[in-house]
């Protein structure tokens, strides 16, 4: 039940609603600065803005509003992966509904100082990879850099030819509580958040439409444009550049991230795999051959990067790719080397720093902070650990000591006292920081979930805002940000830890003018021409398994159907059916092995298969049941997250989701089972028909969609050809003019019932039905026309025309070679033996395409055609 505050606020008449509020939302706690109120008992005015432009619905839609928001999370499949490991689970992105809103005041403190740091950060990673003046002069300790595996030695005199080392830099902000912005670290070797921040953006403008309008919401896209832009300055291919998002891959944490900033930038998304090294230059191994890389932008810790001068044992990086970055043949966004730079001992040092380098006192402070590896500065800061935030210098796994950081306001004397030697043993690992409360900004609680607890409610939040490059010697602050909401009131706000994240709204006074790039050369129609979308092997093979598990999950699952609804059916099966349905269930792992037969068994042991392949729709142990296929293509599928439309992503997950809960359904009520299964099968195939209608209408077609029905069709032949001639073998067709149950089955399972009808009304003879599932090559779900669709995409992918066909083409059977009269002509024991080794050639040839596919452009072995393009 709702509290009376909750149900007060709700009943609230509109004209008051903003004086209701700030009466009944909690104030921030003691200590903290209060951004909905600041220091009046007043709400703030845009505030007091953004809740006017709720009317006149009030708080009463709120409720609605985040169940929409949820629902949209869900639908783009928004994630953040806790857990980082292939069975992990996915955990849905966390978004407050309620935006955290920035004065135009407040904004310019921020910008003017994160400007300032961004030039400071890339003048002193400049300063430690050239001259070293700040450590000969004693600005850094040489001990901090040193000794910090972040500082990477083979970078060491690397010019980078007058490039910037740093493009990106994420900043983590407090608010004290006297209102003033404090840096708290600083992100440059893989800074997060630049795609989560954007899908906030989507979603909360679209839940408050007018709010946003209204209050002048400073746009984010600009500030990506000009980032893209700057990049292709610094190469020399200029506008024409390539540029790749360098992923761990799908199992990383914010994988999510990776895919939706690659589709929303236009770039190529890479593994380390994906990437070679020849004559100085990277690659990218396409299903084209080799193709040049101009700009990476990196989402990879730096140790990862290059198992031949860094960490050996890296499976993510690229051999030799720092070679390439010191002979200047491409550009890393950012350059390797900076993860020093993230080190809280650092900040310390920045104020002195920013008056050697930029000759100006440091706008934006850190607080108060001290590396203990300095005898001063250890003997200042043990006295001040009970109002600290004692943090580790190095990061964790680096061979240094491995904690967490601790607020010693949390700690007993005893752990305090413990702390203290610790930090004497190892100073130098050891960084102290003042601690301040966090900000709270207010959020909105679910009413459905309330208990005892007001709507809006105070919570304390860390702000990560982001300086991109925008030219040589440039920056910008991208007007937003990603305010990361602490959840437990541990003090600490992180995503990792089970907090939730929100949208930021940066005010404009006036109307914002876009500042335009550098001018660049333009685009001339033949460089248009030429610009295709390149398809790496790895994605060409998962597109390619992508297609192949979507056809497998729609052919068990048409057998499934067919074998439940035969048996629960007002006629009882033959026992030719019987044998032939049981036979293909068992060879397509819908039931395990060892599961009694119903033949010959009579109603118990018949409810045994039954009921042991309804309980097996769902399961993975020891079937490759429907809901294992549908699996293999969600896992497939999200490896080119990039390449789909959240339509279809979205599509892909609800089809698993609603099946899993069908199937359980299906478990559960006994009595109806096999109608609820039929029912889970049909809920799914609708789905599945929604998901292949994606893959054909809604993909381009270029070399990785050709792969994908490639695939498909190879997985068509190889079930189709494999039904047809079981059904032979088991003596389905040897008379069927007096039982047509297999006649009938075999135009099910080939999806051609409907079409057959048309052209040969009732009748059972075999010629007819021979014509129509082998011979007719305009029926999609016909052996011929699936082998000439086969032909036509090899072709395509080939580059050949289709009168002139390359070899591969060539092996694919051409059933037009074959005569119906022979194909349906069976000797006395109804043995069909020139269709059976039909069926056995279409079969081989669609193993053989198989094969060759994986060698020539998943596991490049035809060396000889996979070349450099120039």
């Amino acid at each position: 039940m709702e509290s009376s505050q909750a149900n007060s606020l709700k009943s609230t008449p509109n004209p008051s609603l903003v004086d209701e509020i700030a009466r009944l939302a909690p104030k921030a706690k003691e200590g903290h600065f209060d951004e909905l109120r600041g220091n009046s008992s007043t709400l703030l005015p845009h505030w007091k803005t953004f809740f006017e432009q709720l009317e006149p619905s009030g708080l009463s839609d709120l409720d609605q509003r985040t169940l929409e928001l949820n629902r949209q999370v869900r639908d783009n499949g928004i994630t953040y992966n806790v857990y980082a490991d292939e069975f992990g689970p996915q955990r849905p992105w966390s978004v407050d509904l309620f935006p955290l809103i920035i004065s135009p005041e407040s904004w310019q403190e921020i910008q003017s100082g994160v400007l300032q740091r961004a030039r400071l950060l890339e003048g002193i990673i400049k300063d430690i990879y050239g001259s070293q003046t700040l450590l000969k002069e004693g600005y850094i300790p040489p001990a901090l850099i040193h000794g910090h595996p972040g500082y990477l030695r083979a970078m060491h005199g690397a010019k980078l030819h007058n490039r910037k080392h740093l493009h990106i830099i994420a900043f983590d902000l407090a608010r004290a509580p006297d209102g003033k912005w404090s840096v708290l670290s600083q992100r440059t070797q893989a800074p997060s958040g630049l795609g989560y921040l954007l899908e906030n953006r989507n979603l909360i403008a679209r839940q408050f439409p007018s709010a946003y309008e209204h209050m002048q919401i400073a746009p984010l896209a600009n500030a990506y444009r000009d980032l893209i832009d700057a990049l292709k300055l610094e190469s020399p291919a200029g506008a024409n550049a390539h540029i790749a998002l360098l992923t761990p891959g799908p199992y990383n944490e914010t994988y999510f991230e990776h895919a939706y900033l690659a589709r929303y930038l236009g770039l190529t998304l890479v593994e380390g795999g994906d990437l070679t090294v020849r004559d100085q230059r990277l690659y990218l191994k396409t299903v084209r051959g080799l193709e040049p890389v101009d700009i990476l932008l990196k989402r990879l810790d730096d140790e990862f990067l290059d198992p031949l001068e860094l960490r050996v044992d890296s499976t993510l990086g690229v051999p030799g790719l720092l070679q390439v970055i010191r002979a200047g043949n491409v550009i890393l966004a950012n350059a390797p080397g900076s993860a020093f730079l993230e080190s809280p001992g650092l900040l310390g040092f920045l104020p002195a720093i920013s008056e050697k380098l930029l000759g100006e006192q440091i706008q934006l402070p850190a607080m108060d902070t001290w590396w203990c590896g300095e005898r001063a500065a250890l003997e200042a800061a043990i006295p001040n650990l009970s109002h600290s935030t004692i943090r580790p210098t190095y990061p964790n796994g680096s061979g240094h000591q491995n904690y967490e950081s601790a607020l010693g306001g949390d700690l007993s004397q005893a752990q305090l006292d413990e702390w203290v030697g610790r930090i004497t043993r190892k100073p130098d690992e050891h960084t102290v920081q003042t601690y301040i409360p966090l900000a709270q900004m207010p959020t909105w609680l679910n009413a459905f979930n309330l208990n005892d607890a007001s709507l809006v409610e105070p919570h304390s939040y860390m702000l990560r805002v982001f300086a991109l490059s925008n030219g040589p010697d440039s920056w910008q602050v991208l007007p937003g940000g990603l305010a990361r909401i602490d959840g437990s009131d541990s003090g600490i706000a992180s995503m990792q830890r089970g907090g939730s994240s929100a949208d930021v709204w940066v005010q404009n006074n006036q109307q914002q003018e876009r500042t335009e790039p550098h001018p660049q050369h333009a685009i001339q129609t033949k460089e248009l021409v030429m610009r295709k979308r390149m398809v790496t092997s790895r994605a060409a093979e998962n597109l390619y398994w992508f297609g192949r598990y979507t056809e497998r999950s729609e052919n068990i699952l048409r057998l499934a159907k067919l074998y439940l609804e035969n048996i629960n059916s007002e006629y009882t099966p033959s026992r030719s059916l019987w044998a032939w349905l049981e036979k293909l269930s068992h060879q397509y792992g819908l039931v395990p092995d060892g599961v009694p037969s119903n033949l010959d068994q009579g109603d118990v042991r018949h409810r045994i298969f039954e009921r042991t392949l309804i309980n097996s729709l769902n399961s993975t142990e020891n079937v490759t049941s429907v809901g294992y296929n549908l699996n293999a293509m969600k896992r497939t599928a999200s490896t080119v997250r990039e390449r789909l439309s959240q339509e279809q992503w979205s599509t892909i997950n609800h089809c698993i989701e609603n099946f899993e809960k069908d199937c359980n359904k299906a478990t559960t009520f006994q009595d109806f089972s096999s109608s609820l299964a039929i029912d889970a099968l049909k809920q799914a195939s609708s789905a599945l028909a929604a998901i292949t209608g994606a893959q054909t209408d809604r993909m381009t077609r270029d070399d990785g969609w050709q792969l994908l029905s490639i695939g498909r069709h190879i997985e068509r032949l190889s079930f189709l050809t494999t039904v047809l001639d079981t059904a032979i073998e088991m003596g389905l067709l040897f008379n069927p003019n007096t039982d047509s149950s297999g006649y009938t089955a075999l135009l099910n399972l080939f999806d051609s019932t409907i079409t057959f009808h048309a052209q040969h009304q009732q009748s059972r003879e075999i010629a007819p039905l021979l014509s129509l599932l082998v011979l007719d090559d305009e029926n999609p779900r016909s052996l011929a026309w699936v082998s000439k669709a086969l032909r036509a995409r090899l072709s395509k992918l080939a580059g050949t025309e289709r009168n002139n066909p390359d070899e591969l083409t060539r092996s694919v059977t051409n059933l037009q070679d074959y005569d119906l009269l022979n194909l349906s002509s069976a000797d006395g024991f109804g043995n069909f033996s020139d269709l059976r080794r039909c069926l056995l050639s279409v079969s081989n040839s669609a193993w053989n395409v198989s094969d060759e596919i994986s060698a020539r452009y998943f596991n490049l072995i035809h060396t000889n055609e996979y070349s450099v393009q120039l």
